[in-house]
């Protein structure tokens, strides 16, 4: 079958690719010029330069191709960066869709995630047909993720695409490391982060979400989304576990929501005036909420069958000690 992976580069994306690799596809990925390829040298897809903001190239890239697996997008926790996730997230999407319509691609597989369908302050455990209940915080993250899921929906209940969406929680396993958004695991890891938060995450691995992002362009139904996601814990519980695979002392001091906001305020004063900020508003609200989620309609519609958290911390604990990113 020949497919296309946006996105191909990143962490998930590279997995995706080997996965479709190893089942004798034929897989192209969509790559910018600029993109670090480092993922992907042992795999050797065929690749074709393109960019989803660009409308162009997507015309060219998806010609003839039976699946379009669009993973790319912009993650970003500050205000001086929503202008990007709303170009790639929300632009970028509109742009594929558009594309896979013209062309009457057979599949589209969307990419969501967990931040399209929202989080609690209360910990609430969140399905497919929760209300999402934030947009009042106006989180560029969440609400870009949020749009594009809708442009997708929107087109697929239409009957101009078939579509399906996947909704992952945080993902974990071998090389997460790399992403920018695990420097405090890795800090942890190291046994150099004193602080933990009040808030809630839910952990899957990279392995279960490349097996139902498969399942999901198989038996999923066009027009619906599938969270993909593992267990619920705490973030202090999060820290514990990577900690003791690590061989490490967990974090012990609790930072209060309070202390969390006083430092998103700070960075986000900061990067205003050209500074580099670091900590943002946006991160401290992440940080404080509960991303607690249920993946029973996944299981039930497609057999997703998601393995114990455990499994993927450890995995990636093991990953950034034999690569030396503890030292």
């Amino acid at each position: 079958m020949k497919v296309i992976v946006t996105g191909a580069n990143g962490f998930l994306g590279s997995w995706l690719t080997k996965r479709l690799l190893d089942e004798g596809h034929e897989v192209t990925a969509l790559v910018r010029k600029s993109s670090d390829l480092s993922e992907l040298e042992s795999l050797k897809p065929n690749y074709v330069y393109g960019d989803i903001t660009d409308l162009a190239s997507l015309k060219a890239a998806f010609k003839d191709q039976e699946i379009v697996f669009h993973l790319a997008g912009a993650i970003a926790y500050k205000k001086s960066e929503r202008a990007l996730m709303e170009k790639v997230n929300v632009h970028g999407t509109q742009n594929v869709v558009d594309t896979c319509a013209q062309l009457q691609t057979p599949q589209l597989l969307h990419l969501s995630s967990v931040v399209a369908i929202g989080a609690s302050f209360k910990k609430d455990v969140l399905t497919e047909s929760s209300n999402y209940n934030i947009q009042d915080l106006d989180l560029g993250y969440f609400e870009t993720k949020r749009k594009a899921e809708q442009i997708v929906m929107h087109a697929a209940l239409e009957n101009k695409i078939r579509a399906v969406c996947v909704n992952p929680s945080t993902i974990y396993g071998a090389g997460d490391a790399k992403k920018s958004s695990r420097k405090t695991q890795v800090k942890v890891a190291a046994g150099k982060f004193p602080f933990y938060t009040n808030g809630g995450v839910n952990v899957v691995a990279v392995e279960d979400v490349v097996e139902g992002i498969l399942l999901a362009t198989k038996k999923g139904k066009n027009g619906e989304r599938y969270i993909l996601s593992s267990e619920n814990m705490m973030i202090k519980s999060l820290f514990q576990r990577i900690a003791s695979f690590a061989n490490v002392k967990a974090p012990q001091i609790l930072m209060p929501n309070w202390g969390l906001h006083t430092l998103g305020t700070v960075g986000d004063t900061l990067t205003a005036m050209g500074m580099k900020g670091g900590f943002s508003r946006e991160n401290a609200y992440t940080a404080s909420m509960f991303h607690w989620f249920d993946s029973t309609k996944a299981q039930n519609d497609l057999g997703f069958k998601p393995s114990p958290s455990d499994q993927a911390i450890e995995k990636s604990v093991r990953w950034i000690t034999e690569h030396g990113y503890l030292k």
